[in-house]
């Protein structure tokens, strides 16, 4: 890696949440040799915490300055995002994003851009804010064999479940709390449909196998349907209901990736990770079990993580996608889970059907659960013919 450190002018999109924290973050980092040129800005009549003179709303003042060597995008609109970094790319600027629903989506295309134009793509801010996940996996373990890679990665729907364990609340009170703090939006199914964990575990997925697919090919479960029944069971068990995002090597050289709730027992490590925490723990051959912990969400966690990468670019650092180089780990649906599955009595024998073992059934008056084994691949079809479902990982 080049150690040659210069001043970076950057172009900023957005300056909402995440995009103040930068600004002040970047004017509390003495030494940064970092200097914001513009700001774009959706709308100019809208009061803003501070009033600068770098405003617009013309992007083109940012993608056509040829002495911004870095767009910084900071914008929730996935598909705006996908226009700025390709016209960024294209014009020999380097990226620095965190939207990472637009990276899910357009990864494949991400890569061959940074090809053909030499200009990198950062974006560490997009999974787990203050974690440094993603680094870790490029440069701790690009030669080791990773085995598994899992963890809390939404910040949003483990302040609602970790409310519901310490207040003894329903789903939708807590729900309401969080979207009353500002951590779940109104329309909150991103984060509560298993969405946005979805999207950052396609990010690790590139990263710790050199698996890219797209977000259509891999499961999410949310806690969305999440009831009463499903919450005293695990009560009762000494369980915490975590919604965890995992991705785990085969013996026969595949990699099966999933998102859905999960009973989490005392002893695991990720039973501690509460609140709006995230929590990721990777698995390897040589250096077997390592955990990371940090804040998960809000506007300073995840400007440090893009500053992270803002001051990387002052050394011209880049991904080098080592594991993409390596084996290649299709995906697999070909594997079995414990699943605890809470439907309506109506439907009983139908989805009885899609179990290989059933090993414990209740019911009561309103609704009934099974424990058993199913197929992932089935759990899929179960989940498109009944999306009402509650259904939670039970190994």
């Amino acid at each position: 890696m080049n150690t040659d450190k210069r001043t970076l002018n950057i172009g900023l999109f957005g300056f909402g949440c995440v995009g103040y924290g930068l600004y002040s973050v970047i004017g509390k980092t003495p030494g940064l040799k970092v200097n914001i040129k513009r700001i774009c800005i959706r709308d100019e009549s809208k009061e803003r915490p501070v009033k600068l003179p770098l405003f617009t709303a013309d992007k083109y003042k940012i993608l056509d300055d040829p002495d911004i060597q870095v767009v910084v995008e900071l914008i929730d609109d996935a598909d705006a995002a996908w226009e700025i970094t390709q016209l960024a790319l294209r014009k020999g600027k380097a990226v620095v994003t965190a939207n990472k629903k637009m990276l899910a989506e357009h990864m494949e295309e991400i890569l061959e851009l940074q090809k053909i134009h030499g200009r990198p793509v950062l974006y560490e801010g997009a999974v787990c804010a203050s974690i440094p996940i993603i680094r870790n996996l490029e440069e701790y373990y690009d030669n080791d064999l990773l085995q598994k890679i899992e963890g809390i990665v939404n910040g949003s729907t483990n302040y609602i479940l970790s409310k519901i364990n310490k207040d003894n609340t329903t789903y939708l009170n807590a729900l309401q709390e969080a979207q009353e703090l500002g951590y779940a939006e109104s329309n909150p199914l991103l984060d509560t449909g298993g969405f946005d964990a979805k999207y950052k575990l396609l990010i690790l997925l590139a990263h710790a196998f050199g698996t890219i697919v797209k977000p259509e090919e891999i499961l999410n479960i949310g806690i969305q349907n999440l009831g009463d029944l499903e919450i005293q069971f695990a009560r009762e068990k000494g369980y915490k209901i975590k919604l965890i995002a995992q991705a785990y090597r085969n013996e026969d050289e595949t990699v099966t990736a999933f998102v859905a709730p999960q009973f989490v027992k005392p002893h695991q490590q990720l039973y501690a990770v509460d609140d709006v925490y995230n929590g990721v723990i990777a698995e390897s051959a040589f250096s077997e079990n390592q955990f990371f912990y940090g804040r998960g969400a809000g506007a300073f966690p995840t400007a440090s993580a893009v500053l992270s990468d803002i001051s990387a670019l002052t050394y011209q650092y880049k991904y080098e996608y080592k594991k993409m180089k390596q084996i290649h780990y299709p995906i697999s649906t070909d594997v079995t889970l414990t699943l605890f599955v809470r439907f309506s009595q109506e439907h009983e024998k139908s989805i009885a059907g899609y179990f290989e073992k059933i090993e414990e059934t209740y019911s009561n008056r309103n609704s009934q659960f099974i424990i058993g084994k199913m197929q992932l691949g089935k759990l899929k079809q179960l989940k498109e013919t009944y999306p009402e479902l509650s259904v939670i990982v039970a190994n």
